[in-house]
């Protein structure tokens, strides 16, 4: 885990990947849980035995499923001293380039695309967040995330 100890640090590092997280695993509970929570059932994702027949020859995740974890690699990979609040801003591009079987170890590399200052104790980040399963060389989501500290030091 990297941690900035200001908001100066954090700008310093603009154009480099910052963190790599550690792996977590896909479960099939997860990927029930979260087609209760959105209401998307495609068999593709709930129903292992006809998608062990279909496309992708197991279940596989959602793709906001896969969008959604980017919370908890944030968590897992920076951190900001002193910061009393951080919120997600939004998204600026999302692409899901690779299918997540079920029982996949995904993991997130961070790299600080910009930084900039929000008066008065605030920053905005963007962040290049390439999601990779384990065992393959393609991504399996890239996105640009923007993110909002609140508090920390200048």
């Amino acid at each position: 885990m990297k941690t900035f100890r200001s908001y100066t640090e954090v700008s310093a590092c603009v154009g480099q990947e910052v963190a790599v997280t550690d792996w977590i695993t896909i479960t099939q509970e997860q990927v029930n849980l979260f087609a209760d929570a959105t209401g998307d059932h495609q068999w593709i994702h709930v129903d292992p035995e006809r998608a062990k027949a279909g496309p992708f020859g197991a279940p596989i995740a959602h793709g906001f499923l896969t969008l959604s974890l980017i919370p908890k690699f944030f968590d897992q990979g920076i951190a900001i001293e002193g910061a009393r609040m951080g919120v997600n801003y939004g998204l600026n591009r999302v692409r899901f380039t690779a299918p997540v079987p079920v029982g996949s170890r995904l993991r997130a590399r961070l790299l600080l695309q910009a930084a900039e200052r929000i008066e008065p104790d605030g920053m905005q980040m963007t962040w290049l967040v390439t999601v990779e399963r384990e065992g393959s060389d393609k991504p399996v989501c890239v996105a640009e995330s923007l993110a909002r500290n609140y508090g920390a030091a200048a």
